[in-house]
């Protein structure tokens, strides 16, 4: 019997032994501001720690803006800024269903293909007034490190933006 008793407690032991670990090693994502007081809204580092989940979220294009228009033409996606909160409010709804927000969100790439409204440049500003609406705010003040990048073109002709991201739990 005593040695059943001893298997037991060694068992236990064992079992609040990696129950701490793991409690231990699940401490808080860290992330690093921008240097020199930059207080542009993104991280220039964000470090998850052993013991969370990462997530690779696949990328998120928008719906059209007005399904009416002519299929491909800035009426039917909208500008940047239109694309990037329709791929923004698609993003959050994709989060909701697998329990994740955009405050775990560690990492960010952008995808912007030049506006013709903009002489074939990407609409910086444009996807930053969207961008900002979700990262950085009072109500969600965790930033993603980030890249933004202008590409030639994404699936579809007159789409501007793909977001993609990676998040952490």
């Amino acid at each position: 019997m005593s040695g059943i008793r001893h298997a037991a407690s060694v068992a236990t032991m064992i079992a609040a032994s990696l129950a701490f670990q793991s409690s231990a090693s699940a401490a808080d994502v860290v992330r690093h501001s921008l240097t020199g007081g930059s207080k542009f809204p993104i991280a220039r580092a964000v470090e998850v720690p052993a013991g969370k989940t990462i997530i690779f979220h696949s990328g998120i294009t928008p719906t059209p803006a007005n399904p009416k228009a002519v299929e491909g033409s800035p009426e039917y996606w909208g500008d940047t800024q239109t694309q990037a909160m329709s791929a923004f409010g698609r993003i959050k709804e994709s989060l909701d269903s697998l329990g994740l927000g955009f405050k775990d969100v560690v990492a960010m790439t952008v995808y912007l293909v030049g506006d013709p409204a903009k002489a074939g440049r990407m609409d910086f500003a444009g996807f930053m007034a969207a961008y900002s609406q979700f990262f950085g705010t009072k109500e969600q003040p965790n930033l993603p490190a980030r890249s933004t990048v202008q590409v030639a073109g994404l699936v579809a002709p007159g789409m501007l933006v793909e977001i993609e991201v990676q998040l952490a739990r």
